[in-house]
């Protein structure tokens, strides 16, 4: 990759000039894999992100810019050819972290190598390269490919290993207990309990990790009709002693650098989100009739969903909240895009106060009218058990799963939500790294280490 000195005053800014993509791939691979070594070898000379000077910086943006112009036209040319390259004509099924380890290995600076990866979650957001855009930039353009893209979702819809490995457990004892969430079958109900008791059940990467095993199971189990999301009683100073549904993403986890594209933000909303809709394939399933298992969900909101807790309300079936309790999304706060919310939320509410809700940070309390768009009972606290109770059972008709299948379709056709996650893969990616959310992290870390501080000269 050549460069060239910027416009008369920027001198400290590089301009960079991209090598031409051959229109053969492995011509366009081997330009590909030449301009990002030159690139990584500029990085290196640079020194740690943390150490660099302003022109520094400014130089080490232009060309990682220039990289990821090339890395987006190199797919937007040969996304298919990629993508079946990758899946051997897609005979196999890859999750997305899979698919994204395969390229690095096949196509090399397509996307970061394990190497880079590591190094990254070893710094804090602020002073990461940013590396996890060069995955949006790839995932974005395998899902803007129909065929493609919808084989992708067809394989997050997958039953994880570790489900296939606890169910024989589960379907034997009728509890399986992880680190995060709890699964029980009392008759035919499975209740979910989210249960990060000193944390108010924000999500972090373990959590999504358990949240699809436990959906898994509950989706594979042949004596579970019905599905309840609830939080459990927590130890967390501010409430403890009781339930609690959610507090959203785990902020101090995402400005510590400890929240992930693709095994949080990207696999939370193809993986176990995405089965509480349409349910999960099988391995082997062969069934005309219908090849995925989906089941009825309820979910009961003690205290507060927040963030991706609201995000969850979204996909259920039937929603009872307590009266004391609220609904929010403060993403744009934070700075990056509540999940597939901006998709769902307008349905559920209508475009005024989904406005409300996502841009402006609006608190939606269950005691106000507006609940009721978001929610189907309210009950005081005391009564939430046997409201749980009839819900479940209402939900055990006989053609409740056939007209809640038509809902979705009708509701969320697929293409549709693959059109939304081609996009998001890339917007979220670049909301991660962008300066407003950076500075946020930088203030958010400042006053940490001040309360910690703090609480030591206590």
């Amino acid at each position: 990759m050549s460069a060239s000195r910027a416009a008369a005053g920027t001198p400290a800014r590089a301009a960079y000039a991209l090598p031409a993509l051959p229109a053969e791939l492995d011509s366009a691979r081997a330009v590909l894999a030449r301009a990002a070594e030159d690139t990584s070898v500029l990085l290196a000379g640079l020194g740690e992100p943390a150490k660099r000077s302003p022109e520094q910086r400014a130089e080490a943006a232009a060309a990682v810019d220039a990289a990821r112009a090339l890395r987006a036209a190199f797919m937007d040319a040969h996304a298919e050819a990629v993508y079946d390259e990758l899946t051997d004509r897609r005979s196999r099924h890859l999750r997305i972290d899979e698919l994204v380890g395969e390229a690095a290995v096949r196509f090399p600076g397509l996307v970061p190598t394990p190497e880079q990866l590591a190094a990254e979650r070893g710094r804090a957001q602020v002073h990461k390269e940013g590396h996890e855009i060069d995955q949006g930039i790839f995932l974005s353009r395998v899902l803007r490919s129909p065929a493609a893209g919808m084989h992708l979702l067809d394989a997050m819809m997958r039953p994880t290993s570790a489900a296939l490995a606890l169910l024989p457990e589960f379907t034997r004892t009728s509890t399986v207990r992880l680190r995060s969430v709890t699964v029980e079958r009392r008759g035919a109900v499975a209740h979910v309990t989210m249960c990060r008791e000193d944390s108010l059940n924000a999500e972090d990467n373990q959590q999504v990790d358990d949240m699809e095993t436990a959906v898994d199971l509950v989706l594979l189990d042949p004596a579970t009709e019905v599905g309840v999301l609830r939080g459990g009683v927590m130890t967390h100073p501010r409430h403890r002693g009781r339930r609690v549904f959610s507090a959203g993403i785990n902020l101090k986890e995402l400005h510590g650098g400890g929240i992930s594209l693709v095994d949080f933000l990207l696999r939370r909303e193809l993986g176990y989100l995405h089965k509480l809709i349409r349910g999960v394939r099988p391995e082997g399933a062969s069934d005309w009739r219908r090849p995925t298992v989906d089941k009825p969900w309820v979910a009961v909101v003690d205290g507060f969903a927040i963030g991706g807790g609201a995000q969850l309300l979204f996909l259920f079936d039937h929603v009872i909240a307590a009266a004391d309790a609220f609904v929010s999304l403060p993403a744009a706060q934070e700075g990056i895009i509540p999940g597939v919310a901006n998709f769902r939320l307008t349905r559920s509410v209508g475009p005024r106060l989904a406005r409300q809700v996502i841009l402006e940070g609006r608190r939606v309390h269950a005691s106000e009218p507006a609940a009721r768009l978001l929610v189907d009972e309210v009950h005081e606290p005391g009564a939430l058990d046997a409201a749980v109770t009839a819900s479940a059972e209402r939900l055990r008709g006989t053609a409740v799963l056939a007209n809640r299948r038509m809902l979705n379709f009708a509701e969320e056709p697929v293409d549709g939500f693959r059109a939304y996650m081609a996009e998001f893969a890339l917007q979220q990616a670049l909301r991660l790294y962008d300066a407003d959310v950076l500075d946020k992290v930088s203030r958010f870390s400042a006053a940490s280490a001040a309360k910690a501080a703090a609480a030591a000269r206590d």
